[in-house]
C-alpha cells in the first residue's frame, strides 16, 4: 500500500496523486453480494433539490458489507481483498466453513488465507470480532456497535482506530478517533484492529474532474450569489459579506447542532 504520483504532463496531472492498489488481490466483485442503487442525484422523495453538492458520479455497485460479524464460533478464509468504490476503506471476502461467503470491512495487515472467526470464544487477533467484555484494555479495535447486535456503528472509515481504554460494570470506555471517550455497552462487538487504506489522507485529488467523479458539484461561495440566494450575497464590487459566515438559510457558522440529548450520558469526555 502506497501513493503513486503521476508526470506533470497536463496542469491537472502536476499534484495528483493515486493508491497504488497493491494490497488489491481481485478486480471484480462477487456478484451475489452486489446490488445496484439508483441514484438521488441530492433529490428527497418529491424530486426537489436538499443537498446542493451531489450529482454526477460514475456509475457503481454496493457491496453488501457484513457489520453485524453474527455467525458466531464460525471460522472463516480471506479469500480476496477488494476495493470498494462506496467507502475509503478496502473490504475482504471470507468464506466461512459452511460454504458463506460475506464481506467485511478489511483491516489494516490482513492477509489472503488468514482465519477469521467472531464470538466470545475468539482469539484477539486482527480481524476477529468480539464482545467489548472480551477484549484486553488498551486494544486498537474498530467497526463498534453502539447498541448490541446493531451491526457496527463506529470507526469505519480509512485508517482509523478506536482504544479500549478501561471496564465499568455494564459499560466500557472507548476512546474514539476524534478524541471523544464515550461509554458502550460491554456486550456489543467490535473488531480488533486498524481499519485498512492508512494511505487515503494523503491522497490529493489534484483536479476539478476528479471530484465529479465522485459525485461532487462544485461549491459556490456566499458572498459571490445575489442576496436573495444567500445572506453574504450581493453588494457592490467584491464584499466580504458584512456580516459573520453562515449558511444559505441564516444559521451561523460554529453553532453546535447536536440535539441527542437522550445519549448526553454515555459521553465521558468530548472531542472538544
Amino acid at each position: 500500500m502506497g501513493i503513486k504520483r503521476c508526470k506533470p504532463t497536463s496542469a491537472g496531472r502536476r499534484f495528483v496523486t493515486y493508491p497504488d492498489f497493491s494490497e488489491i488481490t481481485r478486480e471484480e466483485p462477487y456478484e451475489p453480494l452486489t446490488i445496484c442503487i439508483k441514484k438521488r442525484k441530492g433529490r428527497n422523495n418529491l424530486g426537489r433539490v436538499t443537498s446542493w453538492l451531489k450529482g454526477g458520479g460514475n456509475r457503481k455497485l454496493y457491496r453488501i458489507i457484513d457489520f453485524k460479524r453474527d455467525k458466531i464460533g464460525i471460522p472463516a478464509k480471506v479469500v480476496s481483498i477488494e476495493y470498494d468504490p462506496n467507502r475509503t476503506a478496502r473490504i475482504a471476502l471470507l468464506k466461512y466453513l459452511d460454504g458463506e461467503y460475506r464481506y467485511i470491512l478489511a483491516p489494516d495487515k490482513l492477509q489472503i488465507g488468514d482465519t477469521l472467526m467472531s464470538g466470545p470464544g475468539a482469539d484477539v487477533k486482527v480481524g476477529n470480532a468480539l464482545p467489548l467484555k472480551d477484549i484486553p484494555l488498551g486494544t486498537m479495535i474498530h467497526n463498534i456497535e453502539i447498541y448490541p447486535k446493531g451491526g457496527g456503528k463506529l470507526v469505519r472509515g480509512a485508517g482509523t482506530a478506536a482504544q479500549l481504554m478501561a471496564k465499568e460494570g455494564r459499560y466500557a470506555h472507548v476512546k474514539l478517533p476524534s478524541g471523544e471517550v464515550r461509554l458502550i455497552n460491554v456486550n456489543c462487538f467490535a473488531t480488533i484492529g486498524q481499519v485498512s487504506n492508512l494511505d487515503h489522507e494523503n491522497v490529493v485529488i489534484g483536479k476539478a474532474g476528479r471530484m465529479r467523479h465522485m459525485g461532487r458539484r462544485p461549491s459556490v461561495r456566499g458572498v459571490a450569489m445575489n442576496p436573495i440566494d444567500h445572506p453574504l450575497g450581493g453588494g457592490e464590487g467584491k464584499s466580504s459579506g458584512g456580516r459573520p459566515a453562515c449558511s444559505p438559510w441564516g444559521k451561523p457558522e460554529g453553532v453546535k447542532t447536536r440535539k441527542n440529548k437522550r445519549t448526553d450520558k454515555f459521553i465521558v469526555k468530548r472531542r472538544k
